[in-house]
């Protein structure tokens, strides 16, 4: 698409400008784009700022063109170039520029209205259908940490969180994040619906963003739970302490660690569980019970792990080490661009680092 929207520049430099828009809102479309990126889009290729503004479900969104800056804005200027949702609907996408919508402008409030179009179908499917629910696009506002104070208060009265003291988040596996109240007698267990599940502290319901933001950190370090996969199946924010940092710092792919366990684990079936229950229970013994082999059978398999490995596991530098190889091993194995609803509450500027469409609880 590139190459061909260069050699349509050269004959004519319209058709390439626009079919270079085509091909930027397609991008966003295919990586799950939420809608400040969308709106973003518009702004930056329209060198103007640009909104999407749907009152029937709450949503003002105000990117300037320097696709940093983001507000609500003031009211709208019915001379301003605008391309609406549906036909005779109010939601519309609006240009904050003068003049006949013509060329690359009338290209990008098309193409980002039918981009638009696509997110809102998405939200509303998966908008439960119970009364009271909510609304995905307003928990999509709530959790969007660089939307204002005030629009995120109206989101949260929208989706009935008016009178709740603390929420958290619960993010899983292949679907989008979820708001739920939590007791004021304890945490309580999060539904999960049987996936793989991050669960973010509980926090006052303006914090929401925070929690969001831990609950994806969170479900990096869950595992299938299987032989293969070993580890929790749900893993609290709250209680990761300084194993989050790895999450942000680290590049699992480049430690040689990951890499020579890796090995290991291709090597024979039980490796992956063997490691695991080595490296988390409180003794070999222990270990093997986990397993159900005999405790000499466990030992025939740690010296044929230490050598795949390379190091030896059974004193306390060697299990530290191993239990920080298997911890990388999930992230490398659950990357964050891989991860439902992914962008963090700080919006990216680039397409690609665009968040999906959400729901609530």
């Amino acid at each position: 698409m590139k190459e061909l929207a260069g050699r349509l520049a050269a004959l004519d430099p319209d058709a390439g400008a626009a079919l270079r828009v085509i091909a930027y809102f397609d991008r966003l479309i295919e990586g799950r784009a939420g809608l400040e990126a969308l709106v973003r889009g518009a702004a930056v290729l329209a060198d103007c700022p640009a909104r999407l503004v749907d009152e029937e479900r709450g949503v003002r969104v105000r990117v300037e063109p320097d696709g940093l800056r983001r507000d609500e804005g003031g009211p709208l200027d019915r001379r301003w170039a605008s391309a609406p949702l549906t036909p005779g609907g109010s939601a519309a996408v609006w240009l904050e520029r003068t003049g006949p919508s013509a060329g690359v402008h009338a290209m990008v409030l098309e193409r980002a209205a039918a981009a638009a179009r696509v997110v809102l179908d998405r939200t509303r499917g998966r908008a439960p259908a119970d009364a009271g629910a909510g609304d995905p696009a307003s928990l999509e506002v709530l959790l969007d940490g660089s939307a204002t104070e005030h629009a995120r208060h109206r989101a949260a009265v929208r989706l009935g969180l008016r009178d709740v003291a603390t929420a958290r988040v619960v993010v899983t596996a292949e679907g989008g994040p979820r708001v739920e109240a939590v007791p004021a007698a304890g945490d309580g267990t999060p539904s999960t619906g049987r996936r793989r599940a991050g669960v973010g502290p509980a926090v006052p319901v303006r914090d929401l963003p925070t929690s969001y933001a831990a609950a994806l950190t969170a479900l990096r370090f869950t595992a299938e739970g299987t032989d293969q996969d070993p580890g929790p199946r749900t893993v609290y924010a709250a209680e990761l302490g300084g194993l989050a940092l790895l999450a942000e710092s680290a590049d699992p792919a480049a430690v040689p660690d990951v890499a020579a366990l890796e090995r290991a684990v291709v090597a024979a079936p039980w490796v992956a569980n063997t490691l695991h229950a080595i490296a988390f229970s409180t003794s070999l013994r222990s270990a093997a019970g986990d397993l159900n082999v005999h405790h000499s059978t466990l030992q025939d398999r740690l010296a044929q792990a230490e050598h795949w490995l390379g190091w030896p596991v059974s004193d306390p530098h060697g299990r530290l080490r191993l239990q920080l190889a298997l911890v990388l091993r999930r992230l490398h194995r659950n990357p964050l661009s891989a991860q439902p609803g992914r962008a963090s509450p700080r919006w990216a500027r680039d397409p690609g680092d665009a968040g999906s469409g959400v729901r609530s609880a």
